[in-house]
């Protein structure tokens, strides 16, 4: 029984943590991609919040505030 109880517990942690993992603001996920970005030595981008219904053809790289919003990147031409 109380093994029963211990792997309820386990999982219902575990579904916790994936569902607040889901829901990030939007400028925090944007902050880390931009950080990454940078990290590689990318340079010439942009990097918009854009509700999630008005996406049109923009590469998408992030989703954020629990899929409402999309984060898409563009390359700057020279």
């Amino acid at each position: 029984m109380k093994g029963i109880i211990l792997s309820l517990a386990v999982v219902t942690v575990f579904i916790g943590s994936a569902a607040s993992a889901e829901i990030k603001p939007c400028e925090d996920l944007k902050a880390e991609i931009d950080a990454k970005l940078k990290e590689k030595g990318v340079r010439g981008y942009t990097l918009e919040i854009i509700p999630a219904d008005q996406v049109k053809d923009q590469k998408i790289i992030g989703s954020c505030d629990g899929g409402t919003k999309k984060i898409s990147y563009t390359r700057k031409r020279k």
